[in-house]
């Protein structure tokens, strides 16, 4: 046998000793994404056996080409780790945002139906925290522009309670007639979430009200209702 011949068997079988390096990568469908949507990851690795996915919150995958959705809002780093035949790995890194899906309220005048601009706004989670009027439990707040919007971002998949101000102009009284009228749906993830928040006009305005006072006139009308409901028992008894 030749010497290049032998010499060509010996590199081969060096070669094939060798562990086998695998090279790790990946491509994903977005990585902007709302909650609950569903990111679809490519594997684009080479030389690998095996795979393992970490999403960054806690959860994990060994498919070769992963979907995955978030249900909370925040950044992610994924972390896919591919591995050879030999158990030799390589890691690549991808970041993911998730984020809420936006609230952009309306606050018009019932009767007119015009825009009211800058009107205090407020969320809250639940009715009776819209009754107390505490900052404390202010999810978001903002002023509503010269058409009457005001854009909340990130606020989540849930149903809001809305408290609007302004020194001619509140929704105290069309509370009293329908919790509907505060009341928000349900957010729903990769939609428009529009809400409007009817108000009325008093002509000779707030001005000088402090938030103790209305406190105050949120508690009438909870009162207000509470008796009406006391009110209808009565009738079914």
């Amino acid at each position: 046998m030749k010497k290049t011949g032998i010499l060509f068997i010996i590199l081969i079988a060096a070669l094939s000793s060798c562990d086998v390096e695998p090279y790790a990568s990946f491509s994903v469908s977005e990585d902007a994404v709302d909650i609950q949507e569903y990111v679809y990851f490519t594997n684009r690795s080479k030389d690998s056996k095996y795979y393992e996915w970490n999403f960054g919150d806690g959860t994990s995958s060994t498919a070769a080409n992963p979907a995955h959705k978030y249900t909370r809002s925040g950044d992610y780093t994924v972390t896919l780790t591919a591995i050879s035949k030999d158990n030799v790995i390589d890691r690549a890194y991808k970041d993911i945002l998730v984020y809420f899906p936006p609230l952009e309220i309306l606050v018009l005048e019932w009767y007119e139906e015009y825009p009211v601009e800058g009107a205090s706004v407020w969320l809250y989670a639940t009715y009776d925290d819209w009754l107390t009027h505490s900052d404390a439990y202010i999810l978001a707040d903002g002023y509503t522009d010269s058409e009457g919007w005001v854009v909340f971002p990130d606020v989540g998949s849930y149903v809001y309670y809305v408290d609007v101000w302004e020194e001619y102009h509140d929704n105290y009284t069309l509370a009293e007639e329908d919790i509907d009228f505060i009341r928000t749906p349900q957010l729903v993830n990769d939609d428009f979430n529009v809400f409007v928040a009817w108000v009325d006009y008093y002509p000779e305005g707030k001005k000088g009200v402090e938030r103790d006072a209305t406190r105050q006139l949120k508690i009438g009308v909870k009162r207000s209702a509470d008796q009406k409901n006391i009110e209808v028992e009565r009738e079914r008894k």
